[in-house]
Order: structure tokens, then C-alpha cells, then sequence
């Protein structure tokens, strides 16, 4: 049976889960630090739930023919557009915490990348990631074909093709000189 190809701007939904996880998430840091431990009461009693929720809401995710959109945070928003032929690998990351929560990570790398940027370069919680990351990757494999032909018969390409030939023949010539000329 043959799947029909997806309506583009294809757009990614998040798994609302995602709230509950980051709760818990930023609670585990808070534990774990001297001074976090006096604010935890005030992220669990309100603040914490009002964050996960406005980051929930600010997450979107498209897919397009040629590239891939996505925006999230809330004090300091990300908004990033990489084409899609500047992707080099989609890694799909699903510990075991993760996986409790019925989430996993999608991390971007792109060509060019600094090791700093990796991070920025991730999206957690998108609901069927393995097929979404499938999308990206049949996509990109189609545009990688027609940029590799189109790079293969340049016009200028074909100019250096001509210079290479004519000096071959000049050379030629030098060197049959060369030899008519020698005793």
C-alpha cells in the first residue's frame, strides 16, 4: 500500500506531556542545587506549571519542501530556519526517562556546525518523530540529486573544460618543438 506524499508546509505537533516533563525536568536541577532547593516550592506550587505551559505553546515545528522552521522559548525566543540541504544528520533520542514520558529528542546537525551550536539544534517532545524525521531525510536525499546535477553542468564549468583542453594542446605543441629542435 503506498503512503501519500505529505501536504507541504508539513507541521509538527507536540506531545502536551512535554509540560509535565520539563516540570520535573527543571525541578531535578533545583534539588540538586544549595539554592535552587529554596525556590522549588514556588516552581511546583505555580511558577514551574506556568512556564512549561507557555513553552508548550510556543514550540512550532514545519517542515517544508526546502527547509525546516522551528521556534521555541519563552524570555528568550529561537527561531531557526535551516535548508535542508545543509542537514547532515537527524539523530533521533529516546532515553530512559524520555521514554517514561513517551517523548525523545530530535537533533539536528548541519553543515558547518560549530560544537556550541549543537544544542540549539534540538526539538523534544514531536509526536511520531521517527516518521517526521523520515520526511526530512527523503527530502533532503531528493534535493541533494538535483543540487549535485546542477553543479555538475555549469556554464562555467564548461569554460574551465575548454581552458584545461586548449592548454593540453599548447603544451603539446611546446613540447613537440622541444623535440624538433634538439640535434
Amino acid at each position: 500500500m503506498l503512503t501519500p506524499e505529505p501536504a507541504f508546509p508539513l507541521k509538527a505537533s507536540f506531545n502536551p506531556i512535554i509540560r509535565t516533563y520539563l516540570l520535573w525536568y527543571v525541578s531535578f536541577f533545583l534539588c540538586v542545587s544549595v539554592i535552587g532547593i529554596l525556590f522549588l516550592p514556588f516552581w511546583l506550587l505555580g511558577v514551574g506549571q506556568w512556564w512549561s505551559g507557555h513553552y508548550f505553546h510556543n514550540l512550532e515545528c514545519e517542515l517544508s519542501e526546502r527547509s525546516l522552521r522551528f521556534k521555541k522559548g519563552i524570555l528568550v525566543q529561537v527561531e531557526k530556519t535551516i535548508p535542508l540541504e545543509n542537514i547532515q544528520d537527524v539523530t533521533f533520542v529516546a532515553g530512559p526517562i524520555l521514554r517514561y514520558f513517551d517523548l525523545c529528542i530530535l537533533k539536528f546537525e548541519t553543515a558547518g556546525q560549530s560544537q556550541n551550536q549543537a544544542n540549539d539544534m534540538e526539538l523534544i517532545g514531536i509526536i511520531d518523530a521517527q516518521a517526521f524525521r523520515t520526511h526530512i531525510i527523503e527530502l533532503r536525499q531528493k534535493l541533494m540529486p538535483a543540487k549535485l546535477n546542477h553543479q555538475a553542468s555549469t556554464p562555467d564549468q564548461d569554460v574551465l573544460v575548454d581552458i584545461r583542453d586548449t592548454l593540453r594542446d599548447i603544451k603539446q605543441l611546446l613540447q613537440t618543438n622541444q623535440n624538433a629542435n634538439r640535434p
